[in-house]
């Protein structure tokens, strides 16, 4: 009798399972940049105990997307424009080395239809329009070059910062007027590969990292100093209500 295709089922612990569901949340923007949350809140809503929230609140600060606040609780990664400026810096080094080895053995079996076929799920994410979508082809395309590069070390720094990778995408991508800009940035890179140029695939890469990066740092430097100046002009309009409230009481006293 003929075996059945039947895929297994995959038992995961249920600490996993927690943080895979808040992880992409996070990403997501489900549960924005710079919230707080606690265990207490998280393990009431995901029906689980705070045992097991808290590993998976730990695993996800190890990933960089929680940071823990002593004696407050969790508060979610919010990007600032030295974030941005610390992952397109880096990610420009990493992916331009990754884009020049798979370039050098783009005729190895399968890497060439691996590539496109994760280009093409850029193109067919950003046809549909779906913003989440959008930004997790655009990662999986990033993610598929680098393990098409064939270095052990490579992949496993690039891991250390996926999460954070994913995040930053998402933000990169909502900077642009259309979808279609997405594809454009991402072509000429996959084509330079597929062509089998690796200088011209470095260049392109790190060209398309140091761009978009550059964006995104300044358009986060512009929000942060406005809320700078925001802040400022409230501590003044505080001080002269200060000010006058003292004058009435003493006004009072008189």
């Amino acid at each position: 009798m003929a075996s059945l295709s039947i895929p297994r089922l995959v038992k995961t612990p249920i600490e996993t399972q927690a943080a895979t569901a808040l992880r992409a949340s996070i990403v997501a923007g489900d549960i924005p940049a710079g919230q707080r949350i606690t265990e207490i809140e998280i393990a009431g809503q995901m029906g689980l105990s705070r045992a097991t929230v808290r590993a998976a609140l730990h695993q996800l600060a190890r990933e960089g997307l929680l940071t823990l606040v002593p004696y407050t609780g969790w508060t979610v990664m919010s990007l600032s424009a030295q974030d941005a400026w610390e992952l397109y810096t880096l990610r420009s080094a990493i992916e331009r080395l990754a884009a020049q080895l798979v370039a050098a053995a783009i005729n190895d079996a399968g890497k060439a239809d691996r590539l496109r076929e994760a280009y093409e799920q850029l193109v067919s994410a950003c046809k549909r329009g779906h913003a989440a979508r959008i930004a997790e082809a655009d990662f999986g395309l990033h993610q598929t070059i680098i393990a098409l590069a064939g270095h052990r070390r490579l992949t496993e720094q690039y891991a250390l910062l996926e999460q954070q990778i994913r995040v930053y995408i998402r933000s990169s991508d909502a900077l642009l007027p259309n979808p279609g800009m997405v594809v454009a940035q991402h072509k000429p890179i996959v084509a330079a590969i597929l062509a089998g140029d690796p200088d011209k695939a470095g260049a392109l890469s790190e060209q398309h990292n140091l761009t978009e990066g550059r964006r995104l740092a300044d358009h986060l430097l512009a929000l942060e100093r406005r809320a700078a100046d925001a802040r400022q002009e409230t501590v003044p309009s505080q001080r002269s209500r200060g000010a006058t409230s003292t004058r009435q009481t003493r006004r009072a006293r008189a």
